[in-house]
């Protein structure tokens, strides 16, 4: 386990075969409202969230917190009303026009050099972090510590299945919250939680079961990573 580095809590709904999203990687919008509260609950407990530029494509924003009890709260633990939302992305390839960029919060960019040089002369990101491998990809250890420093103590993780993958493979993953959500989206290539290569079963990251929760057709399932 890296030490020094913000607890991160993966939270994601999914189908009932284990799909994000469909295999043409539509905006997945098949949770429930009681779904999206318990997404929001998670953001506001949470520093700053991080997603994958492919989740902020498919999206266009990135989910802000609404509910006047958690934006009250956080005002009265002497926080910002917003997290701090970085994407993370190793090419730097990201619309500029989207509306993620029209929203009332801090954004930050965390990718490799050759991703930063697309965004380092314009003000699109309040900060663009870079930490890359000699094989240019993110650094993610190098990266958790350095939102550790700025202190960052608890980071949500929304996706997509290629951000958790590498983070679990550097076992940066502390918990997951997962929904899961009536339907069967099927396909081969529709992307799970956990894309990547995957991990062999003798060598797969192990789950504590924390907490069950159903209500109405959903139900919500709460890991530990155990170590």
């Amino acid at each position: 386990m890296v030490q020094h580095r913000p607890h991160t809590t993966v939270v994601l709904a999914m189908s009932a075969d284990g799909k994000i999203t469909d295999f043409q990687r539509s905006p997945a919008r098949f949770g429930s409202n009681t779904d999206r509260t318990h997404l929001e609950q998670q953001i506001a407990a949470a520093d700053a969230v991080l997603l994958g530029a492919g989740t902020l494509r498919a999206y266009g924003t990135t989910m802000t917190i609404s509910q006047p009890t958690l934006l009250k709260h956080r005002q009265q633990e002497g926080k910002p009303t917003q997290p701090i939302h970085i994407v993370t992305t190793h090419s730097g390839q990201i619309n500029p026009e989207i509306r993620f960029f029209q929203q009332s919060i801090k954004r930050w960019l965390l990718t490799t050099t050759t991703g930063a040089q697309i965004w380092q002369d314009k003000p699109d990101f309040d900060q663009i972090l870079v930490f890359t491998t000699p094989t240019e990809k993110i650094d993610f250890i190098a990266a958790l510590r350095q939102l550790a420093s700025l202190h960052i103590t608890r980071l949500a993780v929304l996706g997509g299945g290629a951000l958790v993958a590498s983070m679990l493979e550097s076992d940066l993953i502390d918990e997951l919250w997962l929904t899961i959500c009536p339907l069967i989206l099927g396909g081969q290539t529709a992307p799970t939680p956990v894309d990547g290569q995957g991990f062999m079963s003798q060598l797969a990251p192990r789950l504590q079961l924390l907490e069950v929760k159903t209500i109405d057709q959903e139900v919500f399932l709460h890991y530990r990573l155990q170590r």
